[in-house]
């Protein structure tokens, strides 16, 4: 039978620097900073555009926080929409619980669980006893290679050990209650989403799970629903009006209220 759910579309806030901007993911670099590209640098605070996705009841939206200096600024989005929006970026153990009483919605988690690369199913199943399941993401976030995608970490800089399979999603969904998927590959290039992967993704999932990645133009979200059989949300990020792209913020809200 097919699924009655409709794919949503899913904000995001990206902070880099203290500042919300929207990057070329690939870009991002420790040891070669000068190679980032931005795409955009938002004048709002991230406060701000919290306040934005409070008025038009957009659920589900993710603040990653790329590299330090940017606590302050998650903390000032957190505080305008308590219990609204989930984070991402540096999140561990020892601290999942404090961005939770910070007012994250979730706490979003990847690098965490894989020291030196590899998978640690120990941290996933402390971390999910710690803080309970149902609060926490584990970001999927990967590279394609080959016909595979691997989890990519460390701001999508380094590649773990674990393919992006239906094996590997039921055994993480067992200690988390969604997923976020980065391609990482596609990143801020507005050049359109990695189709094979949304479709997989559609077929594999069990639990909530939002798509990030290259989406272009809002039949992106049609597309989206079409492949993933409305299992998996998108967010849209660099080609939306309000970081600078062409494609309507008002209009995608629209989409989401007429689920």
């Amino acid at each position: 039978m097919a699924s009655l759910r409709r794919s949503a579309f899913r904000p995001c806030i990206d902070l880099h620097n203290g500042q919300v901007k929207q990057i070329v993911g690939g870009t991002l670099s420790d040891n070669k900073p000068d190679t980032l590209q931005t795409n955009f640098v938002a004048k709002q605070s991230a406060g701000e555009f919290a306040e934005i996705y409070r008025e038009k009841d957009l659920t589900g939206a993710h603040v990653i926080k790329l590299g330090p200096g940017n606590d302050a600024a998650a903390k000032e989005a957190l505080a305008a929409w308590p219990g609204g929006l989930q984070i991402g970026g540096g999140i561990n153990e020892e601290n999942a619980k404090e961005w939770l009483d910070a007012g994250a919605s979730k706490v979003i988690v990847t690098s965490y669980l894989f020291p030196k690369g590899v998978f640690s199913l120990e941290r996933l199943r402390s971390l999910s006893t710690a803080i309970g399941k149902e609060n926490l993401v584990v970001d999927v976030s990967c590279r394609r290679r080959g016909d595979k995608w691997l989890v990519a970490m460390n701001k999508w800089q380094d590649i773990t050990d674990m393919e992006v399979s239906k094996e590997n999603l039921d055994m993480l969904a067992e200690y988390c209650s969604e997923f976020l998927v980065h391609a990482a590959d596609v990143e801020g290039l507005c050049q359109g989403i990695d189709e094979a992967l949304v479709q997989k993704l559609g077929e594999w999932v069990t639990i909530p799970t939002t798509y990030a990645g290259g989406a272009k133009d809002i039949s992106d979200l049609d597309l989206v629903n079409k492949l993933s059989s409305g299992k998996v949300d998108l967010t849209f990020g660099s080609s939306l009006d309000i970081f600078g792209g062409r494609v309507s913020f008002e209009e995608l809200v629209q989409k989401n209220a007429s689920l």
